[in-house]
C-alpha cells in the first residue's frame, strides 16, 4: 500500500534549470505518481507564477528549494583566486561560440529567504530541500503552514542531522542518481565517487537499508531507480517511495534541452561521471568533452554555474551536446522517450 503520505510510490524528482515544468507535474500526476517542481535558479517571482500554474491544475504536488551553503557564501580570497583561474581556464570555450564570460557572482544565494517567505505566504502541499538544512525554525514554519517537508540526505551521518530539525521525511539519494548531489556534510560518499570515510552503498536499496537502520522517518529512495523492478527493491529496502528524476528526462512533457534529450539515445555517450566542471559544485553527468577537459574545476557554487551558462546556452542552441551540462544516472541508458504518464504507469502497473 502506498504510504497515507506521499499516497503514491512514484515521486517525479524536482530537477532545475527548466526539466521540470508543470505539464511533467500534472503527466506524472495523470500516470499515478507525484509532481515536483524546482525553484533553483528561478527569481521568487518565476517560482510563484510556476507554484500558480501547477495549483491551477487541481492537483497535488511539490516544490523543491537549493539552501544556501554557508561555507562558500561569500568565498575567501584562495576561493576567488581559484575561481578568476578557471574563469580563464574558460576563455577558450566562450571564444568557441563567440560569446563573453560574466564577472564572477560571488553572493548569490539563490533568494533563499524570500523563496522561504513565498512558500509560507502561499504554501503547497509539498516542500523538499537540497544542498543542506533548511534549519529547524523554517520546518516547523513551513509544517505549521500545512506543508508536508522533505530534506535531502545522501548518508545515514547526514540522515542523523536532517531528522533532528524535525522534517516530515528523508529522500535518501544514492551517488548513482544523476544530477547534483545533495550531500551537505564534509566527507559525505556523495561528493565523490570513492568516499573517504565510512562503508559506500553499493546500490540505492543498499543505502536506504543503512538510513532505515537509523531513523524512523518514512524514506524516498533516489538514485537509478529505472524501472519497477527497481521501485521494487527499493521499496523492500525500506523506503516509502522513490525519487525518479533520469527517466523522466526524455518524455514530452520534460523541459530539458533538446541535446540533452539526444544525448540519452546518442550511442557516443558511453559512461557518466562526477564533475564539478559545470556548476562548481559535484554532479553526475554524462561523459563530453567539457567534462574531460575540466576534470580539475574548483568547488565554487554557484559562482561556477554562472559562469559557465553562457557556454551551455551557446551549446544547446548550436545543437552541440559536448559542452552541455548532461545530468544523467548511470541508468540513463533506460530512460524511454514519449509520454511521462506512460512511463509513470509502467512502473506502477510493474508492482
Amino acid at each position: 500500500m502506498p504510504h497515507p503520505l506521499f499516497n503514491t510510490p512514484f515521486i517525479a524528482a524536482p530537477m532545475a534549470g527548466g526539466t521540470s515544468t508543470p505539464a511533467l507535474v500534472r503527466a506524472v500526476h495523470e500516470g499515478g505518481g507525484l509532481g515536483f517542481l524546482a525553484a533553483g535558479y528561478k527569481s521568487p517571482e518565476s517560482m510563484s507564477a510556476e507554484i500558480a500554474a501547477a495549483r491551477s491544475l487541481g492537483i497535488p504536488f511539490g516544490m523543491n528549494v537549493f539552501v544556501p551553503d554557508p561555507r562558500q557564501l561569500p568565498p575567501g580570497p584562495e576561493a576567488v583566486a581559484r575561481l578568476e583561474a578557471y574563469r580563464t581556464e574558460l576563455e577558450p570555450e566562450a571564444a568557441r561560440y563567440g560569446v563573453t564570460l560574466p564577472p564572477l557572482r560571488l553572493d548569490d544565494d539563490d533568494a533563499w529567504q524570500e523563496k522561504i517567505d513565498a512558500l509560507l505566504a502561499d504554501p503547497v502541499e509539498f516542500v523538499s530541500f537540497a544542498f543542506g538544512l533548511p534549519g529547524k525554525q523554517v520546518v516547523t514554519a513551513l509544517q505549521k503552514a500545512g506543508t508536508t517537508v522533505i530534506s535531502s540526505v545522501t548518508s545515514v551521518a547526514e540522515a542523523l542531522a536532517a531528522a533532528e530539525e524535525g522534517p516530515d521525511a528523508l529522500a535518501v539519494q544514492h551517488t548513482s542518481a544523476g544530477g547534483h548531489t545533495a550531500a551537505f556534510l564534509p566527507g559525505s560518499p556523495a561528493a565523490a565517487e570513492t568516499p573517504r570515510a565510512g562503508t559506500p552503498a553499493r546500490t540505492t536499496a543498499e543505502l536506504v537499508a543503512q538510513v532505515r537502520a537509523a531513523v524512523g522517518l518514512p524514506l524516498i529512495a533516489a538514485g537509478a531507480v529505472m524501472d519497477s523492478r527497481g521501485l521494487r527493491e527499493v521499496l523492500a529496502s525500506g523506503a516509502s517511495a522513490a525519487q525518479i528524476g533520469t527517466a523522466l528526462v526524455r518524455t514530452n512533457e520534460s523541459g530539458a534541452r533538446q541535446a540533452h534529450k539526444d544525448a540519452f539515445g546518442d550511442p557516443a555517450f558511453t559512461q557518466t561521471a562526477m564533475t564539478r566542471a559545470f556548476t562548481g559544485r559535484s554532479a553526475r553527468s554524462l561523459v563530453n568533452d567539457f567534462v574531460r577537459d575540466h576534470q580539475d574545476a574548483p568547488e565554487g557554487y554557484p559562482a561556477i554555474h554562472h559562469l559557465t551558462a553562457p557556454v551551455r546556452a551557446a551549446s544547446s542552441a548550436a545543437g552541440d551536446p559536448q559542452r552541455l551540462n548532461l545530468w544523467a544516472g548511470t541508468g540513463w541508458q533506460r530512460a524511454r522517450q514519449g509520454s511521462a504518464t506512460d512511463v509513470v504507469r509502467a512502473y506502477l502497473n510493474g508492482l
